[in-house]
């Protein structure tokens, strides 16, 4: 009897069909609506360039033609430094200043997260108001620490500032936070050291936060070179990034608009790339981090 009740009120707090359909359409409406700056960028790239400066402007290509990419590698064909450079220069910042940044916040959230230190809630307090800060702020004392430490014009004066990023201390400790302190006593009970702990316990169980941080650290460091502190910290153009090379194209005028939108679009495709992969576990870090257990 207590089980055919529990049957009917299951079956009363499941919604219906008609108002999945809703919520199915809602959804789809709102996905597609996110959808439109992508296909835009998509559909500039592939515009020729009387297409490029109609008015009023189409969203949609009408004879798609890839001679933007094409005019792309001729401008870089001619240039002393060649692209190759510019790639390896971005993947090396963007995949080690993620592989730093990804070790060190979960480093330094791990004792913060589950260990009873004296000054812990301070310092998270001061992480936190970190991360009020816009960039601006603090370019002035990145570079004066950078020339202070000998790192100016060199590959470090990009990487070094993304391993102290306040957002990755902040989720990892977030995340941390939810994992039962009985793990933790039952692998010391078990004379686990700290170190093994950390590394074989508590990664595992926090992957999917720093799978998304890898996403957040890798799109910000993808991007880097063409702002104020990329063209500040390295001087040398066989130190620059693609971000900073294809901003050169402006340069041009509006002659180049065609080979500027087929660059947007490059620079954009392997973030969106890297998120499709991961996006579960972004899904499932921003609806857990903020539970506790």
């Amino acid at each position: 009897m207590n089980v055919v009740l529990r049957l009917r009120r299951r079956k009363k707090l499941n919604r219906s069909f008609s108002m999945d359909f809703i919520l199915f359409l809602i959804l789809s409406g709102a996905g597609a609506f996110m959808a439109i700056p992508f296909v835009f960028m998509i559909s500039t790239a592939l515009k020729p360039l009387d297409e490029l400066f109609l008015f009023p402007p189409t969203f949609f290509v009408r004879s798609p033609t890839l001679d933007n990419f094409y005019d792309l590698s001729l401008i870089f064909s001619n240039s002393w430094v060649p692209l190759s450079r510019y790639v390896f220069n971005t993947i090396f910042v963007a995949v080690t200043g993620t592989a730093g940044h990804v070790v060190l916040a979960s480093m330094a959230a791990y004792p913060l997260a589950k260990l009873r230190l004296p000054g812990n809630k301070l310092l998270f307090t001061v992480v936190v108001l970190s991360l009020m800060f816009a960039p601006q702020i603090t370019e002035i004392p990145n570079y004066l620490t950078i020339t202070w430490v000998g790192l100016l014009d060199s590959y470090g004066a990009l990487i070094f500032p993304a391993f102290a990023t306040s957002l990755g201390l902040f989720l990892m400790k977030q995340f941390m936070e939810g994992i039962p302190d009985a793990v933790i006593e039952a692998a010391k009970i078990d004379g686990a050291s700290e170190y093994r702990i950390f590394w074989t316990i508590i990664m595992p169980m926090v992957r999917p936060a720093w799978l998304t941080l890898i996403i957040f650290s890798f799109k910000g460091l993808w991007g880097t070179g063409s702002g104020s502190q990329g063209a500040a910290f390295v001087y040398s153009e066989q130190l620059k990034t693609m971000d900073y090379a294809f901003s050169q194209i402006l340069s041009g005028g509006f002659m180049r608009s065609g080979p500027l939108a087929a660059a947007a679009l490059i620079m954009m495709l392997v973030p969106v790339t890297i998120f499709l992969f991961t996006q579960k576990s972004v899904i499932q870090t921003m609806s857990s981090s903020g539970l506790k257990e």
